[in-house]
């Protein structure tokens, strides 16, 4: 994911649990994504949404419809104070609105919004830009994960008039009416649901304005740390980006940074993450990039991410993505 936003591992350690229940353990799924089984028992664990996807294009190969099933198991209570926010909301239309103000919080890669279209409203996800590979994942992610929020707030299934997705019917279509209990389009220019406009100013249950109002300053203060958090990190990647050939190292990013290596240090620590992880993601990330052009032989693509030596570079590829990089060029 090149803007790598911060996450939680919520998603991550759901998808583990649907496919530890298999059987399967945790090592093929957490491969290539730096993710340590030990990280999964921390108090406060902070990733970056591309060892987030990593992880998910891991399920992808062994599951191709696992994206339905991860968002039927996304509830509003994996969203922290800002489901609590959309839950003490006073009406569906208010919780959405509110939950489309804040769409770092929700860790969506899409652009949410509400289309009015007569009597229906439309709960539209468009605009993705990232893994094309897991497009279609992500795009029945969000749209389930969306569904099930809805139905959460209201304390039963929110009724649905119809529904489209962007991408062509996949061979599992079938499984879309586990959530979709309505006719469904493939195909179309986004990802969306429509509903009856009436359902915007439907109370829900567990309104209470008192818990409402704290929880939405809550979520506009981290929105608003989130924000920096992620400025700040954006320009690390940055100034790392362009000098993968020939990193800077530790204290010569702090020197750029214009603070000492002890503070820069600190800093990544508090958002989950450290100057060696960061530049593997970035090389790993260009790496793919290059390997995907099939243009620049392996050796050329070693120096260009700064490695002496070819088989220092195999070796680094082999530990990020779980095989040769050869073989994922092939």
């Amino acid at each position: 994911m090149l803007h790598s936003h911060l996450t939680t591992l919520n998603a991550v350690s759901l998808v583990l649990n649907i496919f530890k229940a298999e059987g399967l353990s945790s090592e093929a799924l957490l491969a290539g994504s730096g993710i340590s089984e030990a990280d999964l028992g921390l108090a406060d664990p902070r990733i970056t949404t591309s060892q987030e996807m990593q992880v998910c294009a891991n399920a992808v190969a062994l599951r191709r419809e696992i994206g339905l099933e991860l968002g039927r198991r996304l509830h509003v209570s994996s969203y922290g104070m800002l489901g609590y926010a959309l839950l003490s909301s006073a009406t569906l239309g208010d919780a959405l609105r509110l939950a489309l103000q804040y769409p770092a919080l929700l860790g969506t890669l899409f652009h949410l919004q509400l289309i009015e279209d007569g009597e229906r409203i439309w709960l539209s996800a468009s605009d993705y830009r990232d893994r094309p590979n897991l497009a279609v994942f992500n795009g029945e992610l969000c749209l389930t994960s969306m569904k099930i929020i809805c139905d959460d707030m209201l304390g039963h299934p929110l009724p649905l008039v119809a529904a489209r997705f962007a991408h062509p019917a996949p061979d599992y279509y079938l499984s879309y009416a586990e959530t979709f209990d309505c006719p469904v389009q493939f195909e179309a220019a986004d990802h969306a649901f429509a509903f009856d406009r009436k359902w915007l100013d439907q109370p829900l249950p567990l309104a209470d304005i008192v818990t409402h109002r704290a929880m939405a300053e809550r979520c506009r203060r981290q929105n608003t740390e989130f924000n920096g958090r992620q400025s700040w990190l954006g320009r690390i990647r940055q100034l790392l980006m362009t000098q993968l050939d020939a990193a800077p190292g530790l204290d010569g990013l702090a020197r750029q940074m214009n603070c000492s290596a002890r503070t820069l240090r600190r800093h990544l620590h508090d958002l989950g993450t450290s100057y060696q992880e960061l530049l593997d993601e970035l090389r790993f990330e260009r790496a793919k990039q290059l390997l995907a052009e099939d243009q620049l032989p392996i050796y050329r693509i070693a120096e260009t991410l700064g490695f002496s030596e070819t088989a220092s570079f195999r070796h680094a590829f082999l530990r990020w993505s779980g095989v040769a990089p050869s073989h994922y060029r092939a």
